[in-house]
């Protein structure tokens, strides 16, 4: 880089830090002198600020972006006035859940705070087992697609239809292998920045340790070492819980068992802790992330705006097609009862009232319930290739308990297939069956024929038991929402307290 180029981008990151602390309030300014001072002490000196490079998880929500303009600040501040700064590498974890306008969100953030060709910035995106540079057209993977695909319909079939294990769980147990390859990538990382509170861990450490195999390691802090062993321990868990789903053997669906760390990094990456200094309500920071970070609250995410791998819209969805299909009511009736629970939901995140409003409005009336309905199954089918027809299917379970259910399930939803029960259930245990009702389990249910039969053999989840590691992910949290954050309904996913949210 010549001098003059160099002096040039010395200017405009100088000009990107004054217009940030513009946004700034005094205590936000005092907040970020700490969070300068902790960082220095971190890397050992001022002398050693260079060579010493932080990662913070950014979901592409409201408070991620947050804590990452605020980190930014921190980095371009200790430029301004030291020869040197630290290096700041940005990971992102990609999933069905995440719409256009969730990544859209996070490209005018890295716009916004100029990241893009800075030297001193690595912007990573983990996509199902792969570490990739981000890019803002870069699309999801069709391993991921169909690795979230899977995992959404086999957990659904078992669980039948329950939101959070159908839609939360695989995508949280995956936080272990996200921070584990996003951590050791290259030359790795000296410290892990979190945003959430001391309490958010607490529930954290609460919930995994209910869930821990037997003998498994129990955490007194939330040190560096504590926190290898919080990703050893999840990994421990979700390895149960795919064997759970798909069965025994080294590989899991595509995914291979193998243990976490840190290889290129002879210590263990700190593990630092920021919430004292960016915790605080959305509206006192509302200019910063509507006006400089261009932040958009997500149509498709009910204005929740976190990129949680349960998509709100299509868990009202949901909830409007087990009114009507299973329950013989009207799909107007199941959204009434989500919109009443996610009120409380944006409530207790403190999401400002206009946007709770503006949220429930989109649901008044026939005609905009309708349009919500046809956004919803747009999205289900971009997203996880489903139609109605299968998430209807899903919701009913009946492949499960060798098909106890199939019966009611044709006669509710095709009866016209009633004729071929018995070579239905041939086709599912194993045995020869005619190839047109083979083609017509796999069209009905998105799932392939060996998955199909997979889960023939195996039984419903019953969540009043605590026979099934699905059934403990649900039941554990003490307060049955799944640490704080965590709607049984809505299924407003944990995995915010881990990422930053």
């Amino acid at each position: 880089m010549s001098s003059i180029h160099e002096q040039a981008m010395s200017y405009v990151y100088q000009q990107v830090l004054q217009r940030l602390l513009s946004y700034f309030s005094r205590a936000e300014r005092t907040a970020l002198q700490l969070l300068i001072q902790r960082l220095i002490v971190a890397a050992g000196g001022i002398e050693r600020i260079a060579s010493f490079k932080v990662m913070v998880a950014f979901s592409g929500g409201k408070d991620s972006a947050y804590t990452l303009a605020f980190l930014r600040a921190a980095q371009l501040s200790i430029a301004g006035r030291s020869p040197a700064t630290f290096n700041l590498r940005i990971a992102n974890m990609r999933h069905a859940g995440m719409t256009p306008a969730v990544m859209n969100n996070i490209q005018r953030t890295y716009s916004a705070l100029f990241l893009h060709d800075d030297p001193r910035v690595e912007l990573l995106v983990i996509d199902n087992q792969y570490v990739q540079i981000f890019e803002p057209e870069l699309p999801f993977s069709q391993a991921g697609r169909e690795q979230n695909r899977s995992d959404m319909l086999v957990s659904g079939h078992l669980s039948a239809g329950d939101a959070r294990t159908t839609f939360c769980n695989s995508c949280y147990l995956g936080i272990a292998g996200f921070f584990s390859r996003a951590a050791a990538w290259g030359s790795g990382v000296d410290a892990l920045i979190s945003g959430d509170s001391r309490k958010e861990q607490k529930q954290y450490i609460t919930w995994l340790m209910r869930l821990a195999p037997h003998g498994a390691k129990h955490f007194n802090d939330h040190g560096n070492q504590s926190f290898n062993g919080v990703l050893r321990t999840l990994d421990s868990v979700g390895q149960v819980y795919y064997q759970e789903l798909y069965g025994d053997g080294g590989e899991v669906n595509g995914r291979m068992i193998r243990p976490l760390g840190f290889p290129n990094k002879a210590i263990v990456p700190a593990y630092i802790t920021i919430s004292d200094l960016v915790h605080s309500r959305v509206d006192e920071h509302w200019s910063l992330l509507t006006e400089f970070l261009g932040f958009r609250f997500d149509d498709l995410a009910f204005s929740f705006s976190e990129s949680d791998c349960a998509n709100p819209l299509l868990m009202a969805h949901m909830r409007g097609l087990k009114a009507q299909y299973l329950q013989g009511r009207d799909y107007a009736d199941g959204i009434a009862e989500y919109l009443e629970l996610a009120k409380a939901l944006m409530r207790r995140k403190q999401m400002p009232q206009r946007l709770i409003e503006q949220a429930l409005a989109a649901y008044a009336g026939e005609s905009r319930l309708q349009a919500r309905r046809e956004l919803a199954a747009a999205f289900a089918q971009e997203g996880f290739g489903l139609n109605e027809a299968q998430l209807v299917c899903l919701l009913f379970s009946p492949f499960v308990n060798e098909g106890r259910d199939l019966e009611t399930f044709l006669r509710r939803c095709h009866p016209g297939m009633l004729v071929a029960l018995p070579d239905l259930h041939k086709a599912l245990s194993g045995t020869p069956a005619p190839e047109q009702v083979v083609q017509w389990l796999v069209d009905i249910s998105g799932l392939s024929i060996k998955g199909l039969q997979s889960l023939y053999l195996k039984q419903r989840v019953d969540f009043d038991l605590q026979d099934s590691i699905i059934a403990r992910v649900r039941a554990a949290d003490p307060d049955k929402r799944l640490v704080s954050t965590l709607d049984p309904v809505t299924g407003e996913s944990v995995r915010e307290i881990i990422s930053g949210r």
